[in-house]
């Protein structure tokens, strides 16, 4: 299998597109105009939505191209000793992280994958945009299946972790900001020609893209990937890895659509809500680090957690052309890029060798 390795910002510095919409009559008798890639718009779009080419946006194309290649299962991951560790290594504060982190994520990849196919693909004009979107609902169910399988194999209380986001307050506290954020653009039939009511779905769009999985996804895997580094629960973060891969994909698509919306519609953003968005979404962050990591373990503790999701908010805020919300914040996790890449061989139980696609390698800048 050919191997390419794609960063980030390879994706975030592509050449943007213009708009050039345009109206596509549809004349008497049986027939129709040609489909015209300056119809295709990402929302309100004049062209045919099931018809693909000729692309508009081939950079989306080329996202699902690769979301292709990176085809995994969890099943392919050998977690014998993950058993070992967790019942005989792992320390109680370690046990307390390691089982609220699964807590969190089990949800969030649910709320992830309804997201996707109710609030933001449907409101997709071009095809190429869905498809990739597609193929993004099928790999949160499968993360979520990924979680399932770690649930299982360590025979953990499922009634308990899957409540966890209802019953602890911290965990909770992220679920409904997300869903608070998100909700408003889940019915169906928005009208996106209201200038209100694009700038409602633009943002709900950047929280997703932007915090959601760029920030919220990326760090919150960072307490496994520490277990990792000292040998302990390596089948759960090869998993997360993969995930991760996965979530670099999403993250960047998100966000070349929104600036690409932006630019489109000729839309700006109400600087003070962005603000305002990037404060609530620490402090939610804030709460759950410190339950999580309540006892710090050896290598990681909630205050690491904290600088490195603003060190990673900054970030995502540059590359959307908005000012940094934490000025000053520093990579207090300078191994995280590292330890997110995969390498392109991976040996299985032992018994065969895998090559995979590593599309999603986490070079950030």
């Amino acid at each position: 299998m050919n191997t390419t390795n794609t960063s980030f910002d390879d994706w975030d510095d592509a050449p943007a597109l213009a708009a050039a919409p345009g109206a596509c009559p549809a004349p008497g008798g049986d027939s129709l105009a040609p489909v015209k890639a300056a119809d295709k718009r990402i929302v309100n779009g004049r062209g045919d939505i099931n018809q693909l080419a000729p692309f508009k946006y081939p950079w989306a194309w080329e996202f699902f191209l690769t979301a292709n290649r990176n085809h995994w299962t969890p099943t392919e991951i050998n977690m014998a000793q993950d058993v070992q560790d967790y019942r005989h290594k792992l320390t109680p504060a370690e046990q307390h992280m390691f089982e609220n982190v699964l807590a969190y994520l089990t949800t969030s990849d649910i709320l992830a994958m309804r997201n996707i196919g109710l609030a933001v693909m449907e409101k997709m004009t071009a095809p190429e945009l869905q498809i990739y979107q597609a193929r993004q609902v099928y790999e949160e169910s499968l993360h979520t299946w990924t979680y399932q399988h770690c649930i299982e194999t360590l025979n953990l209380d499922q009634e308990d972790i899957y409540n966890r986001y209802r019953v602890v307050p911290a965990i909770h506290g992220k679920i409904a900001l997300a869903n608070r954020r998100l909700e408003k653009v889940l019915c169906s039939g928005l009208d996106l020609t209201n200038r209100e009511t694009l700038h409602e779905f633009a943002l709900s769009y950047l929280f997703f893209a932007g915090i959601f999985e760029g920030c919220w996804f990326y760090n919150g895997f960072s307490p496994i990937f520490a277990l990792q580094r000292r040998g302990l629960m390596k089948g759960t973060a090869e998993q997360f890895q993969y995930i991760m891969r996965d979530e670099v994909l999403h993250c960047a698509f998100g966000l070349r659509v929104i600036r690409e919306l932006l630019h489109e519609e000729n839309l700006t953003l109400d600087p003070g809500t962005v603000a305002a968005l990037w404060q609530e979404t620490e402090a939610a962050e804030n709460a759950y680090a410190h339950y999580v990591l309540r006892d710090p373990i050896l290598g990681y503790s909630a205050d690491l957690h904290m600088e490195q999701f603003r060190f990673v908010a900054n970030r995502r805020a540059r590359q959307l052309g908005f000012p940094e919300p934490f000025p000053g914040a520093k990579a207090a996790l300078p191994w995280l890029d590292e330890q997110a890449n995969l390498r392109k061989e991976k040996n299985f139980f032992e018994t065969r060798i895998t090559e995979y696609q590593t599309g999603g390698s986490l070079v950030w800048e």
